[in-house]
């Protein structure tokens, strides 16, 4: 006997019966067995092949009492033997216990049966089990709606869809009017049932929105830094639209780096930059955010070279070249000539092996055959110096492989072979540049690290490179010797190492402050005198009472007023606590008060190794040197590249996504794709 006030289950709107035991699906005719009221076999087939969530009922009725048509019980009338036959084979059917079923319901995989009840795996409920997974989902669907397994049993709503959305315009860096393409559309409209996809307008309302709540964490964030540094990085998009991205990097109270991109700015498509132009650009970002009183630096990547203390006399910082750009310039400097011959000669074989799908074919087998790594061969790429390295590396790897394939003239022609192979005098010069170009792309790997302090290695890697690895050997050929001198020259005239000015360089003051190289070893005894002095000279500048109050009750420690404690301890003799009286108890620790002293004793300190993060060092350390940490978040905030991880993959990909941009949308995006979760 049916309950009073059962209500009629959804599956009803997708499917009729079309036979005692039979249901008919209302989208694809699908059939399937109909019994006892259940419905969660149409429940199941809807999320499974239409991707409708239905929403679960017990065990139901079904819409109506089904009646046979009037031919079939005419039939039915004049052949009682097929009747009789027909009802058997239904009821065996529905008592076989194997009886098979379209696919395994995703409740199982929160379930487990155990004899006559299902126990959640969840949270150990259990339920009786009817050959019926609908009290399962409804379970499921309202208990456990926050929990990961039951993703696969609930669909996805159109809110969690459109969140979807922006964050894959806003990682992938996508126009905005990616959402009113036909196939993004269609794509949509067949995964995510009845769909509506917003128009680009309301979708850019909402990133915008994103990006205001974004940035005003951001000001927040600002607001508590001491010192900021920028960087300017230029780029062009397609059509010759130029651009550049100012962003910013400063150290948190907790001695933490941190960066962030403030503004993309559209430049003027005609004409040369100017520096006032820049100037302007870069000082109206700072004053947009309010750091325009904390800027200490600019690093930038200008190819023109408007940018430079020497140019802008009036400028409020100083600028830095970007430090991966010049070892850019000074690679592209050294490769020329016969250099160049051999590396479109290393480059045409292996775009000979990526083509043809026979070569590489037989180029996997003597790999396997020599066991040799199963790789493929790399080519260089004319915007990225580095890759030169990485493809005379991997030939080198191969090269025997590499000459069996040519020599093979069942996989190569005579004609090819000759067009292709390398001569041995090529080999040698492919095997002495390898190490030469590894050690300048360790210098960029090192210089672009994200959470390194970078801007203080720059110069102890400069002069390595310099008076260590691009000193040229007898061992050398001449093209490897001719490479090393012309990056020398190269290195030594953008980095102005021989410049009189150098102590004053932004470089070589974080150098000094950084505790892994204040010693300045890399330098001459003239340029380590000048160096200190320098830092003298910025430790004298500073007002300690206004920055750091806590050095006013420093000094008042130094010098305490013994007039009564003097008098008792004579009475006991105790001379070393009359000295502690007279002399003050901070006389014998680390901790300094004037400014010559502080840089005296931090010179003087133990050196740490190279494997220490500088910041976590000013963190316990700072204390020491309330003067001198001061400057340390000044300078050791400034990073050594406008545009972290240049040379990886993941920083070129993102170069390359942003030239798709719109004007209207770049700001926007580039700042929601850099600056990630506040």
């Amino acid at each position: 006997m049916k309950r009073a006030g059962r209500k009629r289950s959804s599956a009803w709107d997708y499917f009729e019966q079309v036979g005692a035991n039979l249901v008919r699906c209302k989208n694809c005719d699908a059939e399937l067995k109909y019994s006892d009221g259940a419905t969660s076999a149409m429940i199941s087939h809807m999320v499974a092949k239409h991707h409708v969530s239905v929403p679960p009922r017990d065990r139901d009725d079904a819409p109506a009492a089904w009646t046979a048509p009037a031919d079939a019980e005419e039939e039915s009338a004049s052949n009682p033997e097929a009747t009789e036959r027909d009802a058997a084979a239904v009821a065996a059917e529905r008592d076989t216990p194997e009886r098979k079923r379209n696919k395994r319901s995703s409740v199982w995989d929160v379930f487990v049966r155990v004899d006559e009840e299902v126990h959640c795996k969840l949270c150990d409920t259990r339920l009786k089990y009817m050959s019926s997974t609908t009290s399962m989902i409804y379970h499921i669907r309202n208990k456990h709606t926050e929990n990961p397994q039951s993703n696969s049993v609930a669909a996805p709503t159109h809110a969690e869809v459109t969140e979807l959305i922006h964050r894959m315009i806003e990682r992938d860096l996508l126009p905005i009017g990616v959402v009113e393409g036909e196939g993004f559309r269609e794509l949509l409209t067949h995964v995510v049932h009845k769909y509506n996809v917003p128009p680009a307008g309301e979708i850019r309302r909402s990133i915008e929105c994103h990006y205001q709540e974004r940035a005003a964490d951001l000001r927040l964030q600002l607001a508590k830094a001491d010192q900021v540094a920028l960087t300017a990085d230029f780029w062009t998009a397609v059509p010759l639209q130029k651009y550049v991205t100012v962003s910013c990097s400063f150290i948190t109270e907790d001695w933490q780096g941190k960066s962030a991109v403030l503004h993309t700015h559209q430049l003027s498509s005609g004409g040369r930059l100017t520096a006032e132009g820049v100037s302007e650009t870069l000082s109206g970002a700072a004053q947009a955010w309010g750091i325009e009183g904390k800027v200490t630096a600019c690093v930038h990547n200008s190819r023109e070279g408007v940018l430079s203390a020497h140019g802008n006399a009036h400028a409020a910082w100083d600028y830095v070249s970007c430090f991966a750009r010049v070892l850019q310039l000074a690679a592209s400097d050294g490769l020329s000539g016969d250099v160049l011959r051999i590396v479109a000669a290393a480059g045409r074989l292996a775009r000979h092996f990526g083509h043809s799908p026979l070569a590489g074919e037989a180029l996997e087998q003597k790999q396997a055959q020599m066991c040799l790594p199963q790789r493929k061969l790399v080519r260089s790429d004319k915007a990225r110096w580095d890759t030169v390295c990485d493809m005379f590396q991997c030939l080198l790897e191969q090269r025997w492989a590499i000459k069996a394939v040519l020599s093979d003239r069942t996989v190569t022609s005579k004609h090819e072979a000759q067009a292709l192979e390398i001569g041995d005098d090529c080999w040698q010069v492919m095997e002495n540049f390898a190490p030469v170009l590894a050690t300048l792309k360790w210098a960029t790997t090192v210089i672009s690290a994200e959470t390194e302090v970078s801007i203080s290695n720059i110069y102890p890697i400069t002069f390595s490179l310099i008076h260590t690895h691009l000193v040229p050997k007898e061992s050398d050929v001449e093209q490897v010797s001719s490479f090393k001198l012309k990056v020398q020259k190269s290195l030594k005239e953008h980095m102005e190492v021989d410049s009189g000015d150098l102590a004053s360089k932004p470089a070589l003051i974080a150098s000094m402050l950084d505790p892994r190289h204040k010693h300045l070893g890399f330098l001459t005894p003239t340029g380590r005198l000048a160096a200190k002095a320098k830092l003298h000279e910025l430790v004298s500048k500073l007002d300690a009472a206004a920055a750091h109050p806590k050095d006013e009750q420093q000094e008042i420690l130094v010098t305490p007023d013994v007039s009564r404690a003097a008098a008792a301890r004579a009475a006991t003799g105790d001379t070393k606590n009359t000295m502690m009286l007279l002399l003050g108890d901070n006389y014998s620790s680390s901790y300094a008060t004037d400014s010559e002293a502080q840089v005296d004793y931090y010179l003087g300190d133990i050196t740490p190794s190279l494997d220490i993060n500088p910041l976590d060092w000013w963190r316990l350390n700072g204390p020491r040197f309330p003067k001198l940490v001061i400057l340390a978040r000044r300078y050791l905030c400034i990073p050594a590249v406008s545009l972290p991880s240049l040379l990886s993959d993941a920083g070129q990909r993102f170069a390359t996504m942003r030239t798709r941009l719109s004007p209207e949308d770049v700001n926007v995006l580039v700042f929601m794709n850099v600056n990630g979760s506040p």
